[in-house]
């Protein structure tokens, strides 16, 4: 989910930064006899508390983990899953307790199970990225990132120090995942990773394995060229209005290709205003819904005391769900795109890339646009490959197309907010391709058809 606000407060006293400075880890055990309202025992994080992103600063990137609730593996080889939000700087709680997270919050405040939760097998870690976003610390504004190669150096310092919390943490394969802006930091954080390890210890490393990118903004130049047209064949303006659109897209690439990159963003806003403008839909992030998501729920909830003490966070922190300060120091950063970071991870490691069927942001059009434009000796083949028919417990679930290291799933029925909207489908998903079985197993690439294709 993008932040779509702009500027108000930021900061928080000194003596709060110190306070949570050294809460660097809370490992939570509460007695039978205990019971914390609104958060049952039952629903604490494994593991919860603040990672540092340098020795020299007070900021840190905080963090939820949750242990797989029934590993098929020795714990040392469980896959670790790790979570980003988009915004920029909304908040992973996002995910955590709306979407993929063992638990969720309900319209009455309090939580429950979550039956499409990604922890299921797996480890789940949130990070709220980056630092003055959800929880996590920014001692001053100055710190906050820039640029997604400065995101990418605060979530490296985070996942090492994150490792070091436990040895059986070490070896564990770990997976990158997130959804819309993170699908910037998703491949930032993966290609940052590449880089050092190609300059460490073996024993210093690492240990990725692939990235998982949903309904992702990624080379945003491309895909912002795509939504008159989109919403055109769905059905939801006319070619007068998808020619005025047009011409706003027109605008943010004019821009974007003479640099002027804060301008680029606006005019890209422009465009989506524009649309939303014309269609009267209450959400351009799912345009079947008669409302918006509820993330205030997120935002309510963890404004509660009990919560935040639950968590290990100072009562007086203020929670935001999305922060309008950390949304105006990337917003030059927007248009600006990670495509060839994309190339390099799938040459490298695995590459899943996942849309919900009913987003007209960065939905299934957005990314199929710039995937055809990457310079990767797969993308033909992996064109030309069937887009198979995927079902989930006998259901039709959505469609899977492959080719050897990169996957694309179009989830049916789901919106931006994939995991809300299709939990059990968004849990087989990961799984699946996690374990590369059924439709995600890499033998299928055998048998994909090479006819010539024009790659634009």
């Amino acid at each position: 989910m993008e932040s779509t606000t702009t500027m108000p407060l930021f900061f928080n006293t000194l003596a709060f930064f110190c306070f949570c400075f050294f809460q660097i880890q809370s490992t939570f055990t509460v007695s039978a006899s205990e019971s914390i309202h609104p958060f049952p025992k039952q629903a604490l994080p494994t593991k919860s508390g603040y990672l540092p992103i340098s020795s020299t600063s007070t900021s840190a990137i905080f963090y939820t983990f949750y242990e797989a609730q029934n590993s098929t593996s020795p714990l040392s080889q469980t896959p670790l899953l790790i979570w980003l939000q988009g915004g920029p700087g909304c908040s992973s709680m996002i995910g955590n307790f709306y979407e993929l997270g063992p638990w969720r919050v309900t319209e009455s405040l309090t939580l429950q199970p979550n039956p499409g939760a990604w922890n299921r097998i797996f480890g789940l870690l949130f990070l709220d990225n980056p630092i003055g976003t959800g929880f996590s610390l920014a001692s001053t504004q100055q710190e906050i990132p820039t640029d997604q190669n400065t995101v990418a150096k605060h979530l490296f310092a985070a996942i090492t120090r994150f490792v070091q919390l436990d040895p059986l943490f070490k070896h564990r394969p770990i997976y990158i995942t997130g959804e819309s802006y993170a699908g910037k930091y998703v491949p930032a954080i993966g290609y940052y990773i590449l880089q050092k390890n190609a300059r460490l210890e073996v024993s210093e490393r690492v240990n990725l394995a692939g990235v998982v990118i949903g309904d992702g903004l990624t080379d945003p130049i491309t895909q912002v060229t795509t939504h008159a047209l989109n919403a055109y064949y769905v059905g939801l303006i006319n070619e007068k209005q998808k020619n005025e659109v047009e011409k706003a897209q027109l605008e943010a690439v004019r821009l974007t290709q003479m640099g002027n990159w804060s301008d680029a963003t606006d005019a890209r806003n422009t465009a989506l205003e524009l649309l939303q403008n014309m269609t009267g839909l209450a959400t351009l992030y799912d345009y079947t819904r008669n409302a918006p998501y509820q993330v205030d729920l997120v935002e309510k909830f963890l404004n509660i005391a009990e919560v935040k003490n639950a968590l290990g966070v100072n009562e007086s922190f203020v929670y935001e769900k999305c922060s309008d300060v950390v949304g105006a120091v990337l917003h030059a950063d927007l248009m600006k795109s990670v495509k060839y970071m994309v190339e390099q991870l799938v040459r490298r490691s695995r590459v899943l890339l996942n849309q919900g069927q009913y987003d007209l942001r960065v939905g299934v059009v957005q990314v199929e646009a710039w995937v055809k434009t990457m310079k990767w000796e797969g993308v033909v083949e992996f064109l030309n490959a069937e887009r198979k028919i995927w079902k989930v417990n006998g259901e039709l679930a959505g469609y899977v197309q492959k080719w050897k290291s990169l996957t694309n799933v179009v989830v049916l029925g789901a919106g931006h907010l994939l995991p809300t909207d299709q939990a059990v489908n968004s849990q087989a998903m990961i799984e699946d391709w996690v374990l590369e079985r059924g439709l995600f197993n890499s033998v299928q690439d055998e048998n994909v058809s090479t006819k010539s294709i024009v790659v634009m």
